[in-house]
């Protein structure tokens, strides 16, 4: 006899329902488990995507500063309230109130999926006047706070927010980013010629693509194969303005995205099976400075080498691999770099535990857990 499947919903409101983390990793290792029904909400995807095992429930597309973004909560609620699920799992601080009366109104079991420490992201990015974020950032740490009783656990994406957001307690799993790979991925073989940069993912001020378009431009007059690929979602208008203008006079730099549509997944890899080096800079800030960018293991996972700034954690994770090439991205020695770029070999063995296989481990354990210690 086929066991009773518990229905789990996984619900967002800024990411689209086939969304890296909500879906690809999380949704798919729910369902293949058997033991789930899972409903994901969200965007509604760029791309036709179906799943034996996966109800997608798309909502409502907005703009992030609008009006609609503050009457989305609500329809995500009208949605939840249809499905009526047992578990639900929420990632944005903006659906914490809606799950809590779904837990008072039924007795839902909650989970916080914590993608973004949001009290310092907001605090400390330049999204908002200094008074406006101010506010804005202490409010959604005060929801946070207030919200712990009636989660029965969180998910943190990074293992900075142990030590970033005390007031969980001992209520949270680590499910990091990391890679979830194409079955059919294959990296391009190089040329000797080109030397094809990338950087990939958000396009902001804080996840250094302005340092990414200066050291292309310090490394082209010595080296006139060298190209930049710029591909990634900029939620901020006058960043991508800055982006078009840094670049205008560049035709070694192409953007590709940078619009006010999120970037499917899969063009992403395409990207990077397509990249002889990835670039990864986070300008110092208090946001990012515990942070494993998800890019990090995407690019280990495809044994792609990656030029990173000087910050400890990254290089203890690509040194044993032989897979970086450290660079000072505020004064960079461009002959040094391309010297290291053809002599040095990369990748002296294969990169291990970058893929999301452990993770899956441990979500699949936890919501074992989770579901047989609370009656759902």
């Amino acid at each position: 006899m086929k066991p009773v499947q518990k229905r789990i919903v996984i619900a967002s409101i800024l990411k689209p329902v086939d969304d890296t983390r909500m879906y690809e990793k999380m949704a798919v290792t729910l369902a293949a488990s058997g033991r789930y029904e899972v409903i994901v909400i969200g965007f509604p995807a760029s791309r036709k995507i179906e799943h034996s095992g996966i109800t997608f429930l798309p909502s409502k597309k907005f703009r992030r500063l609008s009006l609609e973004r503050l009457i989305s909560p609500f329809r995500v609620f009208h949605k939840v309230l249809k499905v009526k699920p047992e578990v639900l799992i929420v990632n944005s601080h903006e659906l914490l109130i809606v799950a809590i009366v779904n837990r008072i109104l039924f007795g839902t079991t909650l989970i916080y999926d914590v993608q973004e420490n949001y009290y310092r992201n907001l605090k400390h990015t330049k999204a908002f006047p200094v008074i406006i974020r101010t506010v804005l950032a202490w409010w959604v740490r005060l929801k946070e706070k207030l919200s712990v009783p009636f989660f029965k656990w969180f998910y943190l994406a990074e293992k900075g927010y142990v030590k970033e957001m005390t007031f969980l307690g001992t209520k949270y799993t680590v499910l990091e980013n990391k890679a979830v790979l194409p079955s059919d991925f294959k990296k391009s073989p190089r040329k000797d010629s080109a030397i094809r940069l990338l950087f990939s993912g958000t396009l902001a001020e804080s996840t250094g693509v302005f340092q990414a378009i200066n050291l292309a431009r310090e490394l082209y007059p010595i080296n006139p194969n060298i190209t930049l690929k710029i591909i990634g979602y900029c939620a901020q208008a006058h960043v991508l303005s800055r982006i078009r203008e840094a670049i205008k006079d560049c035709p070694f730099i192409e953007l590709a995205g940078g619009g006010d549509q999120l970037v499917p997944h899969h063009r992403i890899m395409d990207a990077i099976s397509e990249a002889d080096f990835g670039i990864i800079c986070y300008p110092a800030s208090p946001h990012t400075q515990n942070s494993i960018p998800t890019k990090l293991y995407e690019y280990l996972a495809c044994s792609l080498p990656v030029l990173i700034q000087d910050h400890l954690p990254w290089i203890e994770i690509t040194a044993p691999l032989n897979a970086s090439i450290v660079v000072h991205f505020d004064h960079p020695d461009a002959h040094g770099i391309l010297r290291q770029m053809h002599e040095q070999q990369f990748y002296s063995m294969p990169a291990k535990e970058v893929t999301w296989d452990a993770e899956a481990s441990r979500l699949l354990q936890s919501m074992s857990e989770l579901t047989r210690s609370e009656k759902v």
